[in-house]
């Protein structure tokens, strides 16, 4: 890509694409947002080729792409300030805008961002990516609106597929199912790890031992399911031998209510992200 992306917002999020980014390509002109000088500062001594502003209109001038990292609750707040800036860019040069804030619609973006001549017109992409994007392994879902365009499409995927693997939408509101299962998903993977090394120290092993055996089993079982061509289920199966060790703890799970659980908790957390978005 030989493009200018402007990020505004400072957080990790931003700075993993930015590191993502960096280590895909060295033809970008990437810019960096925030009225925090002193995260500016630590950006730049990270990466000395991306340039830092406190002034957002300033950062966005010539933009090809404008990444939206902030909160949502001031989403609104950053947003309506540029209004002028897009609305004076010709149709044909509009930026495309990434939104990596969970939440915040596309209606209310275009309410924000435009004009009463073209809010209708502004290309921007809605996405959600998870925390393990810091590590250049995350899983982001996008959605589109009707103005981007083809190389928007491939521009957006791969900004965010710079810190993991992504998933387009056909739907806007299926966003809401993405938050609910990946979103928050590392939690819940995360539960599960601190559960199972509680549960092995007092099986006998010690902190480091049960850290250990479980984070590597949790790794092994990730990266087999990724690298199979099977579900999950018959990957469970293969391992679960009659009368075996594994059959006994799978059916005290099971008859302990697993799977409805996470049924009922993915819900929540779906129901829970419509809420904040009609908020």
């Amino acid at each position: 890509m030989n493009k200018t992306i402007t990020f505004i917002g400072a957080g990790n999020m931003a700075r993993a694409l930015i590191s993502g980014l960096i280590q895909d390509s060295e033809h970008l002109d990437i810019r960096i947002a925030d009225p925090n000088e002193s995260q500016l500062q630590e950006i730049q001594k990270s990466w000395n080729t991306v340039s830092a502003f406190t002034d957002n209109s300033e950062a966005i001038a010539d933009a090809d792409v404008i990444v939206l990292a902030v909160k949502p609750q001031i989403m609104k707040l950053v947003c309506e300030p540029l209004r002028a800036d897009l609305s004076a860019k010709p149709q044909a040069i509009k930026p495309l805008i990434i939104s990596i804030a969970a939440g915040v619609s596309i209606a209310n973006l275009k309410l924000w961002l435009g004009s009463q001549r073209d809010e209708q017109k502004i290309p921007i992409v809605r996405c959600m990516p998870n925390t393990p994007s810091l590590v250049q392994a995350g899983m982001t879902g996008l959605y589109a609106n009707s103005e981007v365009s083809q190389p928007q499409h491939e521009l957006a995927e791969s900004i965010l597929r710079s810190v993991g693997s992504t998933l387009w939408l056909s739907n806007e509101d299926k966003l809401d199912a993405v938050t609910a299962v990946s979103g928050s998903g590392p939690a819940y993977y995360f539960l599960v790890m601190e559960a199972m090394q509680d549960a092995a120290q007092k099986l006998g092993l010690t902190a480091d031992e049960s850290r250990l055996l479980v984070l590597q089993t949790a790794f092994g079982a990730a990266k087999l399911a990724l690298e199979s061509e099977d579900d999950a289920g018959v990957l469970r199966q293969r391992v679960t031998s009659k009368g075996g060790t594994t059959e006994a703890a799978l059916k005290t799970l099971i008859e302990g209510g697993l799977p409805s659980l996470f049924e009922d908790a993915l819900k929540s957390a779906q129901n829970r992200s419509i809420e904040l978005k009609n908020s």
